[in-house]
């Protein structure tokens, strides 16, 4: 990979990293807007625990990265109170599990002054999260979160897969009237892939195809769109043509291109990280029963998470959280039925 990426560079195709996507998607929106400030927990000079705020202090000074005390609560207090009074703040959460310490703004109070105002305040804020498993960090640091805020109307959910639509999708996000919840996976920051180009932005709530199958239709989320697209190389030698479908958001959903999809290739997985119980594939799937029936040729499948606690032993995590392996069984299920 190290000498395929250096092949790449020097012929011009620069690659960049998930986590330097993320200060590099915020710098851009704060370049772009002088409304938009950071806040967070050693997001400052430290540049973050994970690196994804590396540079915004550097260049933006201490007005508009302020570090803030470890306290989930006041962090996304003063998130809600700042975004009321016009400015755009973008607020970390060091782990996503740690969400549930600041639960009754997201999802008691955030979401509902729009709506409670009737239009007249808006919450124009994202808050940021470093989600999901796969790397060991023990059963409080490790939980992927989608499916808590799944739940709550108001919220937008914001999840990428690759450096540029983390790029683009902070964009929509940062600029959108409502809030966002922007899950950013820790299995991804190491991964690498093309820059976004100059004023790149995603709309949210629009999937995309990452790549094209005729016999069977994968839809997935984050960490679990490199899963399922290396069960689809893999099922490719078996003569099994599997298209994969990249949700990006989950609210809005694009239920539109997985109905698209399907009527393709008239079968269905989801590969979700969520725990099964109560994720967000139920609710697509009920969409898909709902709206596209007349076009399954077979049961719908879903590749989930396991309803226990992440364990810290990485063979025993793997036994919890969708693997190649998995999809791969999953799928040929399905096309021998």
């Amino acid at each position: 990979m190290a000498e395929l990426t250096a092949t790449q560079e020097a012929f011009g195709q620069r690659q960049i990293t998930y986590r330097e996507a993320v200060a590099e998607g915020i710098a851009r929106e704060m370049r772009r807007d002088p409304a938009v400030v950071c806040l967070g927990e050693d997001i400052g000079a430290a540049g973050g625990v994970f690196k994804t705020t590396a540079g915004l202090f550097e260049e933006f000074g201490p007005g508009r990265v302020w570090d803030t005390p470890i306290s989930e609560q006041a962090i996304v207090g003063a998130a809600m109170g700042a975004a009321m009074t016009g400015m755009r703040p973008v607020a970390e959460i060091m782990f996503s599990d740690f969400l549930a310490c600041c639960w009754d703004y997201l999802a008691n109070e955030i979401p509902k002054v729009r709506y409670m105002t009737g239009g007249q305040v808006t919450v124009p804020l994202v808050v940021r999260t470093a989600n999901g498993g796969g790397l060991g960090f023990g059963a409080q640091h490790s939980q992927a979160t989608e499916n808590w805020a799944f739940t709550v109307p108001g919220l937008k959910i914001a999840a990428p897969s690759t450096p540029a639509d983390v790029v683009g999708m902070m964009a929509s996000a940062i600029r959108s009237d409502d809030p966002v919840v922007f899950f950013e996976h820790k299995g991804l920051f190491a991964s690498k892939g093309p820059p976004a180009p100059p004023d790149h932005v995603v709309e949210l709530g629009k999937a995309a195809v990452v790549r094209e199958g005729a016999d069977i239709t994968l839809v997935a989320l984050a960490s679990m769109v490199p899963v399922a697209l290396a069960a689809a190389e893999r099922l490719a030698a078996e003569g099994i043509d599997a298209e994969v479908v990249d949700l990006r958001c989950l609210i809005p959903l694009d239920v539109s291109t997985v109905l698209a999809s399907l009527a393709k290739t008239s079968r269905l997985t989801i590969v979700e990280e969520n725990p099964y119980q109560g994720g967000w594939g139920a609710t697509l799937v009920s969409v898909v029963a709902d709206e596209g029936f007349g076009l399954l040729d077979a049961p719908v499948r879903r590749v989930a998470g396991e309803c226990v606690p992440l364990p810290f032993a990485d063979a025993l995590e793997e036994r919890v959280i969708p693997t190649v392996d998995k999809v791969m069984t999953a799928v040929r299920t399905l096309t021998a039925y």
